[in-house]
């Protein structure tokens, strides 16, 4: 059963509107944001504890925390990321470039610091894989790895003091950077990432790391390429020395990969039934460790292994500060990647469990997160995805979870690590590329994707493509600025459209598309589905014209026309002043409907301006000169639905100049009823006597 609405109320002009419901003055505007500001100023107790826990949130989550309900779930989510911590840590390291040690260190620190200051109650930071490869190109450009060095030799210490020293420099350039924009307040720029370049970007990342790894789970001591086409380099390389495999560490490769590969993939599938994980991963760290130790495989088979992990906690270390210059521009783009990831984790599970994310205050979290943690001779950190997804599916609820992961991690420093000294490099190598399951896993959207939007397949495809032709950076930026020119040309092509009316109703649709609504006689009605602004003013301009034929050719005999009119007018009106009475024809706006143009033709434009968002100083003057057009050709220009910034715009560009005030109404019904009222008014000829 369909309801019926009946409405009666008066026709609003926007002044008419605006005197009847808008405010008093402007006065109080100014008035209210002195207060505010005034309010923001003010010292007090209550203020400096309402800021301590907006800018600390563990101040303001702990006090509130459920003891008994929430510490089982976070102890086990925690203990289990931690546990998975370690292996991935190591592992992750290798991709920087830096001795696995460092990434135990960016897997306890990151964690401490994040649930102090982070707002995502289910993100675990630490190690992630495309930051990890991204920061790697870094310290690979400026600290290359020399084909012969004695691992045991002073040289080879140096040699991984420099390359932490730059890697930890990358760290804290991107806190500082993270830092400098949230003071700036800058935490909206990480939607310019849109979800088709970051699924594609890490996507594409995961081909480069897997074909990194192919050295170290095949034993070929090769150098590592940067640059443009490093992953075609990367494999082309390991293709040709494919005769110099190391028979024993492809084996641990295809032995690990055999393990990993099936339980992680019933970690998956049965992630709802199972409590926890299976922590495949440090139990594949533990058992090939006590293998190569019994076997004594380093020496027998000449496999790469870890080395010394020593024990304890590292003591701070100014990172290489001298390395800024070179850095810059690379970690510029870490910097984005990073925290467009962490708030993309953020708020997808904030969204799944119903509590909010501050964007700004993420900034000033893995800000301080990667400032501080350089120091301890750290590499970037961020959210990773999949530390988060099982600490969300194990059960965590806080970031309390983060204390018992760091738990872990302390444990391993502090008194396990030089166990897994003789740990073969292959097995690190086969954990990174299990642990892009996900990543790769990402090419499944793809058909949901075209079906949904073109554009945005078109986006995910030319990400991907940029990034694993070229290089992680140079791709991430491709994909960046093709993403914003799909924005550009979609505003450029906005389309004009003429909207007719439902019969006997108040709702205005494009013809094009309801065949039941029809243009109201004499009036045109147009819509602009975007915003006018430089980049689109003359395709603005040729839909104006061409849905009311606008012409050059036509628009000049128009105005001769009117003129010769005009000029008849005069003549008659001399004629009948000299006889001592002036009859002033066309006095009133409603002669012009009856008598210049015939009763179907075009006498009046309506523009509906309500998809106009905004409208810029070019746009202004192409819509002032369309209004001219307009009037030459004997057009009737009103306009409706304008929101306020784009009316006061219009307004100062001059438009009023051209253009009655009171032709600008509320809605396009309360125009075209204004119309009609003044086309139906009888003709109004007014006789002045001359005395």
């Amino acid at each position: 059963m369909s309801a019926n609405v009946a409405v009666y109320r008066n026709i609003y002009t926007e002044d008419r509107f605006k005197q009847a419901y808008g405010s008093e003055d402007d006065a109080g505007g100014s008035l209210r944001l002195r207060e505010k500001l005034a309010g923001r100023c003010r010292c007090s107790r209550r203020a400096w504890l309402h800021l301590l826990r907006e800018r600390v949130p563990v101040f303001s989550w702990l006090p509130r925390y459920r003891l008994k309900k929430w510490i089982l779930g976070d102890t086990v989510a925690g203990l289990t990321v931690g546990i998975l911590h370690i292996p991935q840590g190591m592992a992750f390291a290798l991709l920087t470039s830096v001795a696995p040690i460092f990434g135990l260190y960016t897997s306890f620190f990151p964690v401490v610091l994040y649930m102090m200051f982070g707002t995502g109650r289910h993100v675990s930071t630490g190690t992630f894989a495309v930051v990890s490869l991204m920061t790697g190109s870094v310290v690979e450009q400026l600290v290359p790895t020399p084909l012969e060095m004695n691992s045991s030799s002073p040289e080879a210490a140096d040699f991984e003091a420099q390359r932490i020293g730059v890697a930890s420099a990358v760290a804290l350039l991107s806190g500082i950077i993270m830092l400098c924009m949230f003071s700036l307040q800058l935490g909206f720029l990480s939607t310019y990432l849109s979800e088709p370049i970051v699924k594609a970007f890490t996507s594409a990342a995961a081909f480069h790391v897997t074909i990194s790894q192919l050295q170290s789970m095949l034993g070929l001591r090769l150098p590592r390429h940067t640059g443009a086409f490093s992953l075609f380099k990367t494999l082309a390389s390991v293709l040709e020395n494919l005769p110099y495999t190391n028979t024993a560490e492809l084996l641990i490769s295809l032995v690990c990969l055999a393990a990993l590969v099936p339980v992680k993939e019933i970690n998956m599938r049965y992630r709802q039934r199972l409590r926890t994980p299976i922590p495949v991963e440090i139990l594949t760290v533990i058992i090939a460790t006590g293998v190569a130790y019994a076997s004594s495989l380093d020496s027998t088979y000449n496999i790469a292994i870890v080395g010394h992990i020593p024990a304890g906690f590292p003591s701070p270390k100014m990172p290489a500060l001298h390395t800024f210059p070179d850095i810059v521009g690379d970690t510029v783009a870490i910097t984005f990647v990073g925290y467009a990831v962490s708030v993309s984790l953020a708020m997808i599970y904030a969204d799944k469990h119903g509590y909010s994310i501050h964007p700004n205050q993420e900034l000033l979290a893995h800000g301080i997160s990667n400032t501080v943690s350089s120091f301890f001779t750290c590499f970037p950190s961020s959210a990773t995805l999949a530390t988060t997804n099982i600490l969300e599916s194990a059960g965590g609820y806080t970031q309390l979870s983060g204390v018992f992961t760091s738990l872990v991690v302390l444990i391993v420093l502090l008194l396990i690590g030089p166990l897994f000294y003789f740990l073969p490099k292959a097995v690190l190598a086969c954990i990174n590329v299990t642990s892009l399951r996900q990543m790769f896993l990402q090419f499944q959207d793809l058909p949901e994707l075209w079906r949904i939007s073109k554009i945005d397949f078109v986006v995910w495809v030319v990400t991907w493509l940029s990034v694993v032709v070229l290089n992680v950076d140079l791709g991430l930026a491709i994909g960046v600025v093709f993403s914003m020119m799909t924005v550009i040309c979609r505003t450029q092509r906005a389309g004009c459209t003429v909207l007719g009316r439902a019969s006997n109703t108040e709702i205005y649709r494009p013809v094009e598309n309801h065949s039941k609504c029809y243009e109201v006689p004499g009036v045109k009605i147009l819509t602009y589905n975007g915003p006018i602004y430089y980049g689109n003013r003359s395709f603005f301009r040729e839909e104006m014209s061409r849905l009311l034929g606008l012409t050059p050719e036509r628009i000049r005999s128009r105005e001769k026309a009117r003129k010769a009119l005009e000029k008849r007018e005069r003549e008659t009106a001399v004629s009948t002043v000299e006889r001592g009475i002036a009859n002033t024809s066309f006095s009133s706006e409603n002669e012009f409907f009856k008598s210049e143009t015939a009763e179907n033709e075009v006498q009046v434009v309506l523009m509906d301006c309500s998809s106009v968002t905004f409208v810029d100083v070019a746009g202004a003057r192409i819509f002032t000169q369309m209004c001219i057009e307009c009037q030459k050709f004997g057009l009737h220009v009103y306009l409706s639905n304008c929101n306020e910034r784009v009316l006061k715009i219009l307004t100062a560009s001059g438009l009023m100049n051209y253009m009655n005030p009171q032709h600008i109404f509320v809605t396009v019904h309360d125009a075209v009823m204004e119309i009609q009222q003044q086309k139906e008014k009888p003709p109004e000829n007014t006789t002045t006597v001359w005395v």
